[in-house]
């Protein structure tokens, strides 16, 4: 397992304060005898029910409900959601209990365990190992549970603060100094935070959304 795990404390405060902390640490997916990793380059922050005002984006700004449930929990614990009935996308609690902020994952740069993630996606094992083909492999939420095996069944209210969980994140020691801002992606233009300022991208990963695209302020990372 590379690195140390990322302490319960780290998550315990504002999504926007944890998000772009979580820039550059490593998503570990430990799975039977493989162990899968990547680190983290895209993020999103949704606000709790309690932030004034609430973030009409979020799951949780209407209230605890059976499907929403842990966010309401303790911080650091994974929140697994699907979309279209088939692809997941996976969330971090956090704040203190009851405050239901979390941090939507997007994108990670592969790190440990490539060639499990080329079959979970179902790419050809053959294909060149390019950035586009890195891409194709975890950038975007639902393409990166899919490569690091998770699924709400299996992870919904796992605890990545937990030596003992099977989903973690750890803190291999790299260190990001800045991130992108800009507003979240797939908001309802309808949407009154349709323009939020609540995703970060970590300036030169690979599988961050639209590279080529990418524009946005650079802020330090606090």
């Amino acid at each position: 397992m590379p690195g140390r795990l990322v302490p319960r404390t780290f998550f315990e405060t504002r999504p926007e304060l944890v998000a772009p902390r979580l820039l550059g640490k490593v998503l570990v997916h430990r799975s039977g005898g493989e162990v899968v990793s990547g680190r983290i380059v895209e993020v999103e922050a949704y606000l709790g029910p309690h932030n004034d005002p609430p973030d009409p984006a979020a799951h949780a700004h209407r209230g605890p409900t059976p499907r929403n449930l842990v966010l309401f929990g303790l911080a650091g614990h994974a929140y697994v959601y699907s979309i279209y009935g088939k692809y997941y996308c996976l969330n971090i609690s956090c704040e203190a209990e009851g405050h239901a902020g979390c941090v939507l994952l997007r994108a990670v740069d592969p790190v440990g365990g490539l060639e499990p993630m080329v079959a979970n996606r179902g790419l050809p094992a053959a294909m060149a190992r390019t950035d586009s083909f890195l891409r194709q492999l975890t950038s975007g939420p639902s393409r990166l549970c899919q490569a690091l095996g998770v699924a709400r069944a299996t992870h919904n209210g796992l605890d990545v603060a937990d030596e003992r969980s099977p989903l973690q994140v750890r803190d291999d020691g790299f260190v990001a100094e800045e991130a992108l801002v800009t507003p979240r992606i797939g908001i309802n233009a309808t949407n009154e935070a349709v323009d939020w300022p609540l995703r970060f991208a970590l300036p030169g990963g690979v599988c961050v959304s639209g590279p080529k695209n990418l524009k946005g302020r650079r802020v330090p990372i606090p």
